[in-house]
C-alpha cells in the first residue's frame, strides 16, 4: 500500500529514456510568445499583467542593483507555476515533486547570491553572521549558528516545496480512493467524499501556485542580504 501510494512521485522511463527532460522543456511550448502588434491577444496580456504584478511583489524590499535580477526570477516563478499547476492533471509528472531537483534549483541560486555577496560587498556579507551589539563572550558561538542558518537556507526552501506538494496529491489520492470504494457499498458517503475531493483539487491548486510564488519570494531577502 505504501509503495502504490508513492509510486506517482517516481521519474517515469521509456526505452530506458528517463522523461524528466521532455517534462520540463514541454511547458515552455505552451506560453505565447511576444508579437510585433499593437494589441496583444487575451493570453498574452493575462501572462504580461501577471508577471508584472509577481516581479513587482517579489522586488519591492530589493534596492535597484538586485533588480537585475529580475528576468531569473520571472523565469523561475513561471517555470515553478507552470510545472506544479501540471502535476494536478491525470497522468502526468511533475519535475517539481522531486526533492533533488527542488534542491538543485533552491541550492543554485541560494549559492548564486552568496558568491556574489562574497565577490562585491565580503564585509557586509560576512557582517551578517554576527548580529549587531552581541556579547563577546557569545560572538563564536553566534557565527557557529549563524553559519549553520546559513547553510540550512536551501534545503528549507527545497523540502518546503516538496513536501507542500507531495503531502497535498497523497491527501486527494487516498480520498479519491476511499470515494472510489465506497461507491457501491455506501453511495450518499461517497457523494460528500466526492465533495471533499473537489475541494482538496481546489485546494491543491491554490498551494502550487502559491508554492512557487513563496519560494521565489523568500529568495529576495537573501538578495537584498547580499546585493
Amino acid at each position: 500500500m505504501t509503495l502504490s501510494l508513492f509510486d506517482q512521485f517516481l521519474s517515469p522511463v521509456v526505452c530506458w529514456i528517463p522523461l524528466v527532460a521532455i517534462a520540463i522543456a514541454l511547458p515552455w511550448i505552451l506560453f505565447p510568445s511576444p508579437t510585433t502588434r499593437w494589441v496583444n491577444n487575451r493570453s498574452l496580456t493575462s501572462q504580461n499583467w501577471f508577471l508584472s504584478q509577481a516581479t513587482s511583489q517579489i522586488f519591492l524590499p530589493i534596492n535597484l542593483p538586485g533588480h537585475k535580477w529580475a528576468l531569473l526570477l520571472s523565469s523561475l516563478l513561471i517555470f515553478l507555476v507552470t510545472m506544479n499547476t501540471a502535476g494536478l492533471l491525470p497522468y502526468t509528472f511533475t519535475p517539481t515533486y522531486q526533492l533533488s531537483i527542488n534542491m538543485g534549483l533552491a541550492g543554485a541560486l541560494w549559492m548564486g547570491v552568496v558568491i556574489l555577496g562574497m565577490r562585491t560587498q565580503p564585509t557586509h556579507s560576512l557582517g551578517h553572521l554576527l548580529p549587531e551589539g552581541a556579547p563577546a563572550l557569545l560572538t563564536p558561538v553566534l557565527v557557529i549558528i549563524e553559519t549553520i542558518s546559513l547553510f540550512i537556507r536551501p534545503i528549507a526552501l527545497g523540502v518546503r516545496l516538496t513536501a507542500n506538494l507531495t503531502a497535498g496529491h497523497l491527501l486527494i489520492q487516498l480520498t479519491s480512493t476511499a470515494t472510489l470504494a465506497m461507491l457501491t457499498i455506501m453511495p450518499l458517503t461517497a457523494i460528500f467524499t466526492g465533495i471533499l475531493l473537489f475541494l482538496l483539487a481546489l485546494l491543491e491548486a491554490a498551494v502550487a501556485l502559491i508554492q512557487a510564488y513563496v519560494l521565489v519570494l523568500l529568495l529576495s531577502p537573501y538578495l537584498q542580504e547580499n546585493v
